[in-house]
């Protein structure tokens, strides 16, 4: 009978450990967002609108903390990474979706069969967009351009849903009334995400760095605005930057097409 050769103690000392946990505090605000979009579930199951919008951009905040966060400390790890997306498809997914089918898609079963299958069909192109969205930025996270977002951050679709649903509650307009609206929305920004439209990431930013006077008085001059009205405010930001990338496309076709026609030129006066 063979003896299989056991490691001795000082070899197992020589083993590299292996290590177990994960880090708290950025997990925690990752987890903090996901309680934020599951609590927005909750609130529109019970008609609580208003605080279903509002909990999906305090989501938002915490989204946006957890990373940097990270960074700061120095805790950043592959599972941290993983469990960021699934918190964000929850929370910037499933969350906006179900939210506004509650709000106004569901109401278009009112107008018949056909309308009733457009409105949840609706709710789930955006669940679905908001995922091939998402497993494109992780598959593309290493070689993308960190200046550029590749179609519409989910977080920022999300905040034109939700915009929506807050501003018209804030108005005293029901969902029903502008579920057309809403579908619309809907599908034009689930389309915005899986699009190869470039948004600017504001990933060159840095904390540390001198900016211009102008560009703190605007940083200010949004907080005060923000303050005053902030469901319009917030709707029409977020409008604004989901807009921003299809006119900034067309800005560049337009260049490059005058280019284009400019060498043509060139080559037949030559």
């Amino acid at each position: 009978m063979i003896e299989e050769p056991q490691e001795s103690s000082t070899e197992l000392e020589r083993s590299p450990a292996v290590r177990r946990g994960i880090y708290l505090l950025p997990n925690l605000l990752t987890t903090a967002a996901l309680f934020a979009g599951f609590y927005g579930i909750v609130a529109a199951m019970n008609t609580q609108y208003q605080s279903a919008a509002v909990a999906i951009f305090v989501a938002m905040v915490l989204d946006g903390l957890d990373g940097r966060v990270a960074r700061l400390t120095h805790t950043e790890s592959e599972f941290g990474v993983q469990y960021d997306s699934l918190s964000d498809m929850v929370s910037f997914g499933l969350a906006p979706a179900l939210i506004m089918y509650e709000w106004a898609l569901r109401g278009m079963a009112t107008l018949g069969w056909v309308p009733a299958k457009l409105g949840w069909l609706a709710a789930f192109a955006y669940a679905a967009c908001a995922a091939l969205r998402l497993a494109r930025f992780n598959a593309q996270k290493a070689s993308a351009d960190k200046r550029y977002f590749v179609g519409l951050p989910s977080p920022s679709a999300a905040a034109v849903m939700m915009g929506l649903v807050w501003v018209g509650h804030d108005m005293g307009a029901h969902g029903p009334q502008l579920m057309w609206l809403a579908f619309v929305l809907t599908i034009g920004t689930a389309a915005l995400m899986v699009s190869n439209v470039l948004y600017a990431s504001f990933k060159d930013f840095h904390p540390r760095e001198r900016i211009p006077f102008i560009a703190a008085a605007a940083i200010v001059l949004a907080f005060v605005l923000a303050s005053l009205d902030p469901p319009k405010v917030l709707f029409g930001g977020f409008l604004i930057y989901a807009l921003s990338g299809l006119v900034l496309a067309l800005l560049r076709r337009r260049r490059k097409a005058a280019r284009a026609a400019r060498q043509g030129e060139l080559r037949d006066e030559d």
